[in-house]
């Protein structure tokens, strides 16, 4: 049992999510302090206050807090800005670097010209009209 347990935890595809479990908290905190740290600064210096948390409004007793959520909804906003600026736009510049000068590759699919399903290029009638090709 315990030969089992030692090689499910030694296959490469555990190992990689334990690694990217652990590196992705701490990514996430890394996101959160520049956003709490550089962004809501800046966004107190430009628009006054970076805290909405006081605002609510009451309907019979019952207190709604309009100004946490807006408060989340920007954090949100700011961690994804922050996301895509500083990890997606990156990595996709460099695949597409990687990737420059490549042919791309043949297609194995081609258009029905009847009803524009996708078929594959050897394909002499569609599947989805049974139109001849």
């Amino acid at each position: 049992m315990f030969k089992g347990f030692k090689q499910f935890i030694l296959r490469g595809n555990v190992l990689d999510l334990a690694v990217a479990v652990v590196i992705g908290a701490a990514f996430g905190d890394v996101v959160k302090a520049v956003v709490a740290d550089l962004l809501t600064p800046l966004i107190a210096a430009i628009g006054g206050k970076p805290d909405f948390s006081a605002i609510q409004f009451k309907v019979n007793g019952s207190a709604f807090l309009l100004g946490d959520c807006v408060n989340k909804v920007i954090s949100f906003l700011m961690v994804a800005a922050a996301v895509y600026v500083f990890v997606v736009a990156p990595v996709n510049a460099l695949q597409a670097r990687r990737h420059r000068g490549e042919a791309p590759p043949d297609p194995t699919t081609k258009k029905c010209p009847e009803c524009l399903t996708e078929i594959p290029i050897a394909a002499k009638r569609c599947s989805a009209c049974t139109q001849p090709v």
